[in-house]
């Protein structure tokens, strides 16, 4: 797998992250350990120098890890066609073991990184950069995190086996004994539509009333109840096809990338959501993470509501 061009460029860029990684969370675990702002040394005026150096590398780790995600996903989309049985990048990520667990940290780390946006932003807003040893000692856990995500990466592509047959979406996401959520499929799918939109109605609800802990627990299972219901139901309605539950192949040119769409605005507003927390650690304006949280989680609920509901107003029945 290696001999791909695409995973070339991945491991590439790994390389690098590596590098300033590791310088990051040397000079971190530095700063974190001895930063005194009250000090006049030339130490403590060195790790002030030096604590702007290194969140500028963090912030930018951050803002290149991000489009890398969307290119990991292209890439093993790309890779099932060369992967026997795999029609999408379900089979990609089923071919090696080390799959699923690698697609769950990218994510994690994501909103990890995220929230050291929040908080380093909510630091350069005081003179006496109060939340710097916070910061600093956050990307100490998160570094590890990303360090993790690198090795995984590597034995994610060095364990697929062109030659090996992969399982396809269709049984993976299915009632059969070898699918990831098979146990879902012996629940009425209507359950999953009552409980996505009740979900919705508990995160609007805590909108309204302003209740920060509320908001950004509802944002947690939001996206959990978001991603479970698309695979179980709404995914149906944008393939217009009853067994085909994969939420992969709606990243797909056939159905016009609608997916990147749907995981963008979800990921986004529940980001924000959850991200609510950390404004309130930092103090920060929490007013523009409850509107963006709000509107990216509905415009998310309106796309698959028009997949949905069209097709019933269209077809005059449900899938």
């Amino acid at each position: 797998m290696f001999l791909n061009p695409n995973v070339e460029i991945i491991l590439f860029l790994d390389f690098i992250f590596l590098f300033f990684l590791a310088i990051s969370l040397y000079f971190s675990i530095e700063i974190f350990f001895k930063w005194d702002f009250q000090s006049n040394s030339n130490q403590q005026y060195k790790f002030e120098k030096r604590s702007y150096l290194i969140s500028t590398i963090i912030k930018y780790i951050f803002f290149l890890k991000l489009p890398l995600f969307l290119f990991f996903i292209y890439t093993i989309d790309g890779l099932s066609d060369i992967i026997i049985g795999a029609m999408c990048s379900a089979g990609v990520i089923d071919a090696s073991s080390y799959g699923i667990p690698l697609l769950i940290l990218k994510l994690l780390n994501l909103y990890l990184f995220g929230f050291w946006i929040i908080i380093h932003y909510g630091d350069l807003k005081y003179e006496d950069l109060r939340f710097t040893k916070v910061k600093f000692g956050f990307f100490i856990i998160a570094g590890f995190f990303i360090i993790l995500e690198i090795i995984l990466d590597f034995l994610m592509f060095d364990s697929i086996d062109p030659s090996k047959i992969a399982l396809c979406c269709s049984s993976l996401f299915s009632n059969a004994s070898n699918s990831y959520l098979g146990f879902l499929f012996t629940i009425d799918l209507k359950y999953f539509v009552i409980l996505f939109y009740l979900t919705f109605i508990t995160l609007f609800v805590a909108f309204l009333r302003k209740n920060d802990y509320m908001f950004s627990l509802a944002n947690i299972f939001f996206l959990i109840i978001s991603i479970i219901s698309l695979i179980m139901v709404f995914s149906t309605y944008i393939y217009e096809l009853p067994t085909h539950h994969c939420p992969f192949c709606i990243l797909q040119k056939e159905y016009d990338y609608i997916g990147y769409f749907l995981y963008i605005f979800l990921f986004l507003g529940t980001f924000f959501g959850i991200g609510l927390t950390g404004a309130n650690l930092v103090e920060d304006d929490k007013k523009k993470y409850y509107k963006l949280s709000l509107i990216f989680n509905t415009v998310y609920l309106f796309i698959v509501s028009y997949f949905f509901i069209g097709y019933y107003l269209i077809n005059g029945v449900w899938l």
